[in-house]
């Protein structure tokens, strides 16, 4: 036993003294496969800091035995339940004790960080006098992302640490820091490979280091009462211009809380961040974005972790196949490509080293990750694939006639799934082969940043075919939603009638940028008419037509009859003009006057499809429907979803609305079966 730990037994720190007597602390948080500060882990570093306190060893470096990275934040599950007992306040305040006693420790302390860094472990770090990183570190401060800020000294300390403009971008954007940046930017002390990083924490530990003094400079100018009167108001509008106040509350109240109290002791400061994080807590937005995680999370353990897919074969390389094909490539897959000419193929690999230059910051990764995809004009891939996604013409009939041609020379344990935006399953998989192994996967455009794809299953479904569809959408990156094969499936069954009410309120002389601030008004993060251009007015018809007469809906002259030179952003020109991939939109004139019920009839439309969608069970409950359309459309994520904002408002009121429209527009706005679901009211 070290001394000075006589009797003491710990289910998540392992302390060892070095030959250089420097102590180790190593966090390996018991039964996890993540460090995470529960309240155990805690109370048994506040024991160890009270026994270095009494017997100090020359140095303390702080390091985590966990693979994926040194500590994920705190444990969020934990955080929930304090929430629930309103005792968030005394968790906060244990933290930052702990954090300060640190701190305040006599002999150096160095954190020693590798892989994610993040929420209260860059918190933990900045309490160390010193900090190491291992390359592959990646630092942060996410918590404006669940709807708080950092309460165990992240937004006391940072901004004394590297300034004021450097700490609060990281706090406000939840932006994480690559090692590299870190270092720039003094948040860490030194950059150096993985399996150096004890002896080199070590050394920095004895050794000591001074900071520059152009970081020690902007470090004390930039947090001085001048400086925080200067530099909080632009803050605040730089924010502002991304997100209102009423909707994300916790941005504001960072900037607030280091406004007042930035240049006050720490004790003071803490103070300040601990009261800032006890109400946004409480508030609905955090409540809303803390579930939204916990459903991201739901979401990443579907299928487990082996999907047996390697290589992969796409037909049709238009914008959604070629893209398809090329973000597999980057995630490590083996991808052919085909199409019926090679100019639609080499167009699509020309838009791939776009990709690839853009997402792989080594240059000399990138012609490895090219490699990976290859242009198959005859086909051959199909016969080596495990998974092979159709993504040609929204046509059940060319569809059917090419799985004839594919199905033959598939492996008998290989995947058939296509990307169809809105064709029921029940038209292709009846003339499918090998129906328990076909299915719908559908993307959302842009490929590489939108985070959902639809698993689309049918009756005739093994249960392993979604398993493996869900593992290799986990390899991806993406959250995987399975959903039934009924018309438009669940994203665009309820978005098609908000940007078909939009169209109509178009068609009747309401100016497009008027529509669109309602909808941005709301909490969306694109009005429906700029949305329209982005996916293409074509594509948007052809969902049209699809899913007009199931919902019983009239497609308006606008997406009825599309030019094909002006379907939108792809063109140039649709119903805005497009210039550098932007919409230039006519100015509004000054007493235009936003009609008082435009936003109801943009968004209603979409609650009405949502509650039609969970009582049909096209998704499996409210919470996987939410997790879908926020994902997959950015329905306004501080409301929680569709259905978590019909609980927040009241499903009677809601109604009580569509029937008023449905007076005022016709039946489009009557309220659609499942309203009485007890769901919308718990």
């Amino acid at each position: 036993m070290l001394p000075g730990f006589d009797g003491l037994r710990f289910n998540h720190w392992q302390p060892r003294l070095r030959d250089d007597r420097v102590l180790v602390l190593t966090l390996d948080r018991k039964d996890s496969a993540v460090n995470a500060m529960s309240q155990d882990v805690l109370l048994e570093l506040d024991a160890l800091i009270e026994r270095i306190t009494i017997d100090p060893p020359r140095a303390v470096v702080i390091t985590s035995a966990k693979a994926a990275g040194f500590i994920a934040g705190a444990d969020l599950k934990e955080f929930q339940q304090f929430d629930v007992q309103g005792t968030v306040g005394d968790a906060i305040a244990r933290g930052q004790n702990v954090y300060q006693k640190l701190a305040s420790l006599r002999v150096p302390t160095v954190a020693a960080i590798h892989g994610h860094c993040l929420g209260g472990g860059t918190e933990l770090a900045l309490a160390c006098r010193y900090r190491v990183a291992a390359d592959n570190a990646r630092i942060g401060l996410p918590e404006v992302q669940l709807g708080i800020l950092p309460g165990w000294g992240g937004t006391a300390r940072l901004p004394q640490l590297i300034g004021a403009p450097a700490a609060m971008d990281m706090i406000l954007t939840g932006r994480n820091l690559s090692a590299k940046a870190a270092r720039a930017n003094g948040l860490v002390d030194k950059v150096v490979e993985l399996p150096l990083l004890e002896d080199a924490a070590a050394a920095l530990a004895l050794k000591g280091a001074v900071r520059p003094f152009k970081q020690r400079a902007t470090a004390w100018a930039s947090n001085t009462w001048l400086a925080r009167k200067l530099l909080a108001p632009q803050m605040t509008k730089q924010v502002a211009r991304k997100a209102k106040k009423a909707h994300y509350p916790a941005p504001y109240a960072a900037i607030a809380a280091w406004e007042k109290t930035g240049g006050a002791g720490i004790g003071t400061r803490l103070a300040a961040e601990r009261r800032a994080v006890v109400k946004l807590a409480s508030g609905p937005v955090a409540r809303n974005l803390m579930r939204i995680y916990f459903l991201s999370e739901r979401l990443k353990g579907l299928g487990g972790k082996e999907s047996g897919i390697g290589h992969v074969h796409v037909v049709g390389a238009g914008v959604m196949g070629g893209d398809i094909a090329a973000f597999a490539a980057l995630k490590g897959f083996n991808v052919t490509l085909q199409d019926r000419e090679q100019r639609f193929i080499d167009g699509a690999l020309a838009r791939a080293q776009t990709l690839f230059e853009k997402k792989v910051r080594d240059p000399a990764k990138r012609p490895e990750v090219a490699a990976r995809l290859q242009g198959d004009l005859n086909g051959d891939g199909v016969a080596r694939a495990d998974l092979v996604i159709e993504a040609i013409i929204e046509n059940a009939q060319a569809k059917r006639e090419l799985y004839a041609v594919l199905e033959p020379k598939m492996k008998a344990d290989a995947l058939l799934t296509t990307n169809t935006s809105s064709i029921p399953l029940t038209e292709l998989r009846d003339h499918i082969a090998r129906p328990a192994q076909f299915a719908g996967l559908h993307y959302f455009n842009p490929v590489a940043q939108m985070p959902l794809v639809e698993i689309i299953h049918h009756d005739g479904m093994a249960a392993e075919t979604e398993r493996r569809l869900a593992a290799f959408c986990k390899a991806l990156g993406k959250f995987p939603v399975p959903v039934a094969g009924t018309p438009g499936f669940l994203v665009n069954r309820v978005l098609f009638p908000y940007m078909l009410e939009a169209a109509n309120a178009y068609a009747e002389g309401i100016a497009g940028p008027l529509i669109d601030k309602a909808a941005v008004n709301f909490g969306m993060p694109m009005g429906p008419i700029e949305l329209l251009d982005t996916v293409g007015l074509d594509v948007a018809a052809g969902v049209g037509h699809e899913l007009a007469p199931f919902l019983g809906l009239q497609i308006p002259a606008a997406l009825a009859t599309v030019d094909p030179a002006r379907r939108g952003k792809k063109d140039g020109q649709g119903i805005y003009t497009w210039t550098n991939g932007k919409a230039v939109k006519p100015p509004l004139a000054k007493d235009v006057q936003m009609p008082s019920d435009l936003e109801d009839r943009l968004i209603l439309p979409l609650l009405n499809e949502s509650v039609a969608c969970l009582h049909e069970g096209v998704v499996a409950d409210a919470d996987l429907l939410d997790a879908g359309v926020i994902f997959g459309t950015g329905f306004a994520p501080f409301t929680g979803g569709p259905i978590q904002y019909i609980r927040s408002v009241g499903a009677d009121v809601l109604v009580a609305r569509l029937k008023a429209l449905q007076g005022r527009y016709g039946d489009r706005f009557a309220p659609r079966p499942g309203w009485d679901n007890p769901t919308l009211r718990s």
